[in-house]
Parts: C-alpha cells; sequence; structure tokens
C-alpha cells in the first residue's frame, strides 16, 4: 500500500488496517516457522506497510496536539 493511499483512510481506518497489518505478519512469522511460507518477501512488505500506516498515525496525532496548542 502506498502512502498516499494510508493518507486518504479515516482514523478509524488506519486503525484497521494497522490491526489487520499485524495479525497477518503474525500469521506469516508462524508459516516461516514451520516452513510454509512460499514468499518471504511478503514479510517485509507487511513490516512496511505497518511502518507506514504508524507514521501516519503519529503525524496526525502531532498535528492534533499542534492545533490544540494554537487554541
Amino acid at each position: 500500500m502506498k502512502y498516499q493511499d494510508i493518507r486518504e483512510l479515516s482514523d478509524e481506518e488506519l486503525a484497521q488496517k494497522l490491526e489487520d497489518g499485524r495479525a497477518e505478519l503474525f500469521n506469516l512469522r508462524f508459516q516461516m516457522a514451520t516452513s510454509q511460507l512460499d514468499n518471504t518477501a511478503r514479510v517485509t512488505t507487511v513490516k512496511r506497510d505497518i511502518a507506514r500506516v504508524q507514521t501516519e498515525m503519529r503525524a496526525r496525532k502531532i498535528a492534533a496536539a499542534k492545533a490544540a496548542d494554537n487554541n
């Protein structure tokens, strides 16, 4: 998922994406440990998607804090 797509999501959708990504990463790690994972590059992709979502969530939190300080 591209960062531009993540920016367009609402806060609730971001939280859901984060939860889904963490669940998928858990499943991928489990498959890797049991030698059932075919596409090991998927782990890296999911990790990056999780990081992108967390970055956007943090940016929104900082922007909200700045807006609250200005009022």
